[in-house]
């Protein structure tokens, strides 16, 4: 009896997440002018707006220059921090990855408050620094977890081994740590890109008029008009989203990163 149950759960919970995506994307390819579904006829018109829309341009390349360095940050912080917690000998290990995992339980909307207070109130600190301080620290936790889950499948033996046979520290973990931990960082990198360029609540406290992302503008823009645009913007991050995804799969698979984190 539980096992219908389940199933009938899941496929509601499915319907409940693709049913508003199949809409926003149909509309995106409407010929109208208005957000309505069913959409009236075919046409890409809208794409062409969303590609010529200056304000959605810069803010994706803004999106993308953040994303890209709060990945790369949270990584050179997160990878040292899972070596020392999955490999040292230091104490207190439980507590310092719960610190590490702490942003994924904490709201964003009360971090980004505080970094607004501390950073910019406080410290007077610009827009994109506290905006890549705050997703860095959001990003934290897939460098620690994804990473861990990958250092987790690889054997200590090996390690030890290179350095019984006289392998330097450093040799032994470019040419036997290294090689494993890639594809967690791999992945790690990848989850962190797509996570904070869709990032809304906490850009939207911390951004400016001098900085602003993808998300928000669009945000922004939807108080503004009731055209499609949005639709086939929010269409094109989807489908983005997808690729790399799949390419992700194809390289690394996440099956077998995330088969280490249920470990």
């Amino acid at each position: 009896m539980k096992r219908p149950v389940t199933a009938a759960l899941a496929v509601v919970g499915y319907i409940i997440m693709i049913v508003p995506i199949v809409f926003v994307v149909a509309t995106a390819f409407t010929a109208g002018s208005t957000l309505r579904f069913p959409p009236d006829g075919f046409s890409l018109r809208w794409f062409g707006e969303a590609f010529a829309y200056e304000p959605f341009v810069e803010a994706t390349i803004s999106s993308v220059q953040l994303a890209v360095l709060a990945a790369a940050l949270a990584l050179l912080i997160g990878v040292p921090a899972t070596l020392a917690v999955h490999r040292g000998r230091i104490p207190g290990k439980g507590l310092v990855e719960g610190l590490f995992l702490s942003p994924l339980i904490v709201p964003e909307l009360v971090v980004g408050l505080a970094l607004f207070q501390q950073l910019m109130v406080g410290l007077g600190l610009d827009n994109f620094t506290a905006l890549l301080v705050g997703h860095t620290a959001l990003m934290l936790p897939y460098a620690v977890r994804v990473t861990g889950a990958s250092l987790a499948l690889a054997d200590p033996a090996l390690e030890e081994a290179a350095r019984g046979l006289g392998a330097s520290p450093l040799r032994a973990f470019v040419n036997v740590t290294l090689p494993v931990l890639r594809p967690g960082i791999f992945s790690a990198g990848l989850l962190s890109v797509v996570t904070s360029f869709n990032n809304v609540p906490l850009s939207l406290l911390l951004q400016g008029r001098d900085f602003r992302t993808l998300p928000v503008t669009m945000l922004d823009y939807v108080q503004q008009s009731y055209d499609p645009m949005v639709a086939a913007a929010s269409t094109l991050i989807l489908a983005a989203t997808v690729v790399i995804a799949v390419i992700a799969e194809r390289t690394v698979g996440f099956a077998k990163i995330f088969g280490g984190i249920s470990r």
